[in-house]
């Protein structure tokens, strides 16, 4: 019998990407799942689908989940978040030091990903459609984004995070005033409407850049959890998507070249609105998505597919995707007090 495969996840909270890469690998047989977190209450530190969890602090962070790895004896290592990602990922060569694989997508690109300015600027000089995007300063930036539109820090604005409708400029650049005194940068996005709908969009390349497969989920706007803020002729989606999955290739493909124009090498997933039939990404993100479970409850399982990618270096099969519709809840959890982490 083959040993189990020993998966680190940092970054585990309730209803999280953690929680939902644990998920994932719990569907595929030969996997051992630890987790940590820096949070005492934490979803998955109690989460009995962990072989073990442990609470780490913000001190040394990076040292601390190495710790973790070193304990587990882990071959891999999955951030369960944006910030974590962006810290493990610049620290991606003291893992790899001690055999320990990253699993997230190229340093670079997470370093051109998480700047929404940088990332839409490069993206308009490759001549890929996009909403209009341009970091705010003064009040003249507006002009050529037009009203309403949306405001958001040029980082950290995963799950909807500090994001805002605005339809007018005063409001716009109240907003903008707001996350910049949160110490953030303020970004302004043309607003596309959801009539021709919005996608979330998992592409999946490995390390050397080939493409091993996408997935599209046309998100249901009508439940309340998937929604962020809806009034005022706008709505913002949350980040718990939902919806249907199934066959939309002319999404797929469009996905499919943004991840080539950034050179993605491992996870991506590219969130946009369609209009006049174009595909026009408003977020990418370069790590696993929390829709993650849902796509691989379709039958696209990226989080193993990328894990077999890794280990035997041969592309693994794709089997046919489950077309039908998605859909999430919320659960519950009792910790008696004896098992609470400080």
């Amino acid at each position: 019998m083959m040993s189990p495969v020993k998966v680190v996840i940092a970054g585990i909270g309730g209803a999280s990407l953690g929680t939902e890469i644990r998920k994932s690998l719990a569907l595929c047989d030969g996997y051992e799942i630890i987790g940590c977190d820096i949070s005492g209450t934490a979803y998955g530190l109690y989460e009995p689908g962990f072989q073990k969890t442990v609470k780490v602090s913000t001190d040394h962070y990076v040292d601390q989940v190495l710790a973790v790895c070193r304990s587990a004896n882990a071959e891999f290592l999955i951030p369960g978040g944006e910030q974590p990602m962006r810290l493990l990922s610049a620290a991606a060569p003291v893992f790899a030091a001690e055999g320990i694989c990253l699993l997230g997508n190229a340093p670079s690109v997470v370093a051109l990903c998480s700047d929404k300015d940088k990332c839409f600027q490069y993206m308009n000089k490759a001549g890929i459609p996009i909403p209009r995007t341009i970091t705010v300063e003064k009040e003249d930036d507006l002009v050529s984004i037009g009203m309403p539109c949306i405001i958001k820090p040029a980082t950290d604005s995963g799950g909807s995070v500090n994001v805002f409708f605005a339809v007018s400029t005063d409001e716009a650049m109240i907003y903008a005033g707001f996350i910049r005194r949160m110490g953030g940068v303020p970004v302004a996005q043309e607003y596309i409407d959801v009539k021709e709908s919005e996608f979330t969009v998992g592409v999946l390349s490995d390390p050397d850049g080939n493409l091993i497969g996408s997935i599209a989920l046309k998100r249901a706007l009508d439940a309340k959890l998937s929604v962020f803020y809806r009034g005022r002729g706008g709505i913002i989606s949350s980040g718990y998507s939902q919806g249907h999955i199934g066959a939309y290739p002319s999404v797929c493909e469009q996905a499919e070249r943004i991840a080539k124009q950034v050179g993605s090498r491992g996870p991506l997933n590219v969130q946009g609105r369609v209009r006049d039939g174009i595909f026009l990404p408003f977020e990418i993100n370069p790590r696993f998505s929390a829709s993650s479970y849902l796509r691989a409850m379709a039958g696209f399982n990226e989080v193993d597919l990328l894990i077999r990618k890794l280990k035997t270096g041969t592309t693994p099969a794709i089997g046919a995707i489950k077309p039908g519709l998605y859909l999430r809840g919320l659960s519950e959890l009792y910790v008696n007090e004896e098992d609470m982490r400080p």
